[in-house]
């Protein structure tokens, strides 16, 4: 490969690995502190606080527009929104831009507030995002959330219509632990603790933010997800009394005053959907009354035979559809529920709301397709399903924040004998291979430079095992350029050129950096497959040390010499010091 395309790979590594790291910078160093204070409050918390703000900046704009004061400069997305508005309109814009020409492009204050709220949301989950694709800390390093989860037993027996043995328990816990895992667990480096606590307990430390969301993902649907057919006939009869009598139709605890108005064998549920913050909020019809429907008490599925869920494309319409797969038993129920019921409406029923309702066209047994809605609520639904899975309901007995472990002190003192254990490195390299090690230092400072990319794209947590298997690898790569160098001084003692000291030092040292980085990845693998927790932590990212420092050294190194060789045509080798001996076998004096 020439040096211009391997100059070329470089830079174009390098500006890849600046995307995955922009992420973990701009969180880290460019976000006040008060603006990531927000994003890492839960959705009902951004909600209050966003309705909140927008009413009160609102409410200064209509002050400034009847004393003919300008728009305050946070509003100033106002008067883009009403430009647009002219626009759109196909009128002429006014002269000037004030509070009250501003206020005026509104067809009403609602409109207004509408807008100011849309621009403090999306600005602060465009901030949740970025959070999200940071380099996350862990636990040892800034804390994160302590749960207990407590496992409803009487729920399960009710369910299952008989009493627990004791391996009924054991195994409906172990199942939990296995859906917890694989839900929170996706890559080696998050390192959370999920284990048994008692007999029907379930302790979780996640780390990272604190953020209440994280838990309700976790425990999303809670075991209680089911289908449910509904009863088209008294839903139309519940509906028509409910539009009649509003405020005399449910008690203070949502249940019917006068059950007679439906059948015995169903139930009225309400219609949730997703609203603007992605919280549940009950549906409304067109006369502003809340929807319910009437399902079967009676339940048609239970979500616990769903295996997987997916949002896909019909090939004919593009529409988006949910694809859901059963298990065999399941497969055999849903059959005979769709069969006999062809042409009726179904019902997803998660922790009683109503999350979606679909009709069923023909006799299904395993794989399911639910159509006619939108990208938004397939993937609604899709996650529901697939967040189904518990075998028992759990809900969260104790949640709590916990700080670092460690402390900062000791965490701070920790990174300081971490990087001065770089830099004496970084000077020995320098020091006892002279302009060489300059070589060294810009390999792994790039080396640094990539790993951390690979975290930052790869979403993975930071704790104290993953920094010493980077440091480790640091030192892998050192020994690396170590044996190059070595190789180097003996092609000079035998009188060679530059080219040629460059060449064979490479050259021959290749298979030497390359076994012993190999075996140091199967080392890796093994730590990572058979190890947990803080051990699959420094595996993963002793891994992705071995592929960086490999390239840094065998590919950048040997590119920064070629560079020196033919760009800036030097004829000495720098790398080390030689004693006159030395110096006297060496006949073309070829070392500085």
């Amino acid at each position: 490969m020439s040096k211009r395309y391997r100059f070329i790979i470089i830079l174009l590594v390098m500006v890849i690995c600046f995307v995955f790291l922009w992420p973990t910078i701009h969180w880290y160093f460019l976000t006040p502190k008060d603006a990531q204070a927000r994003a890492l409050e839960s959705r009902e918390q951004i909600k209050l606080e966003t309705s909140r703000n927008a009413q009160a900046d609102l409410q200064e704009l209509i002050t400034l527009a009847g004393s003919g004061g300008d728009v305050p400069e946070g509003l100033s997305f106002l008067i883009s929104a009403a430009k647009k508005t002219y626009k759109t309109a196909g009128q002429a814009a006014p002269a000037g831009w004030d509070a009250r020409t501003t206020l005026s492009a509104f067809s009403s204050r609602r409109e207004a507030l509408d807008a100011i709220e849309t621009k403090y949301r999306d600005d602060v989950f465009a901030l949740k995002d970025l959070q999200k694709n940071a380099v996350q800390l862990g636990l040892d390093l800034s804390g994160g959330m302590s749960i207990v989860l407590q496992a409803d037993m009487n729920a399960l027996q009710e369910r299952l219509g008989r009493s627990l043995a004791e391996e009924d328990r054991t195994d409906a816990v172990d199942r939990a632990l296995e859906v917890l895992n694989s839900r929170i667990d996706r890559f080696g480096l998050t390192e959370p603790v999920i284990r048994r606590q008692g007999t029907d307990q379930i302790y979780v430390e996640i780390p990272g933010a604190a953020d209440p969301e994280r838990i309700n993902s976790i425990i999303m649907g809670r075991g209680s997800l089911a289908f449910h057919m509904v009863d088209a006939e008294a839903t139309e009869t519940f509906n028509a009394y409910y539009r009649q009598n509003p405020a005399t139709t449910f008690d203070g605890e949502g249940n019917l005053l006068d059950p007679t108005i439906v059948p015995a064998d169903v139930m009225i549920r309400g219609v949730y959907i997703k609203d603007r913050y992605g919280l549940d909020e009950q549906a409304r019809n067109s006369d502003g009354n809340f929807q319910y429907a009437a399902v079967k008490k009676e339940v048609g599925l239970d979500g616990n035979h769903i295996r997987s869920a997916l949002v896909e494309r019909n090939n004919l319409d593009g529409k988006p559809e949910v694809t859901f797969m059963l298990d065999s038993e399941g497969g055999e129920i849903f059959y005979r529920l769709t069969s006999s019921n062809v042409g009726k409406p179904l019902a997803i029923v998660l922790d009683d709301r109503i999350k979606s309702q679909a009709t069923i066209q023909t006799a299904i047994r395993d794989a399911v397709r639910l159509t006619g809605f939108g990208m938004d609520e397939a993937n609604n639904i899709a996650l529901t399903l697939r967040t189904a899975a518990l075998p028992v309901t759990l809900e969260v007995l104790n949640q709590q924040s916990v700080g670092a472990s460690m402390g900062e002190d000791t965490i701070r003192q920790g990174l300081y004998a971490l990087l001065g254990g770089i830099v004496v490195v970084l000077v020995f390299m320098l020091v006892f291979y002279r302009a060489a090690g300059i070589n060294a230092v810009v390999a792994q400072i790039l080396n640094f430079y990539i790993m951390f990319s690979i975290l930052s794209a790869f979403n993975f947590t930071l704790t104290l095992p993953s920094i010493a298997g980077f440091i480790l690898t640091i030192g892998m790569a050192v020994d690396a350029n170590v044996i190059i160098f070595e190789r180097m001084k003996e092609e000079l003692r035998l009188g060679k050129g530059r080219k040629a000291v460059v060449d064979a030092g490479f050259d021959k040292a290749f298979w030497a950096i390359m076994d012993s980085n190999i075996t140091t990845f199967i080392a890796a693998l093994f730590l990572s497959q058979l190890g947990s927790g803080p051990i699959q932590g420094f595996a993963v990212s002793l891994a992705i040390g071995v592929f960086s420092s490999v390239f840094t050294s065998l590919f950048v190194s040997r590119l920064i010499f070629d560079f020196g060789t033919d760009v800036l045509h030097s004829k000495k080798v720098s790398v080390g010091w030689f004693s006159r001996q030395d110096r006297g076998e060496i006949s073309r004096g070829l070392v500085k």
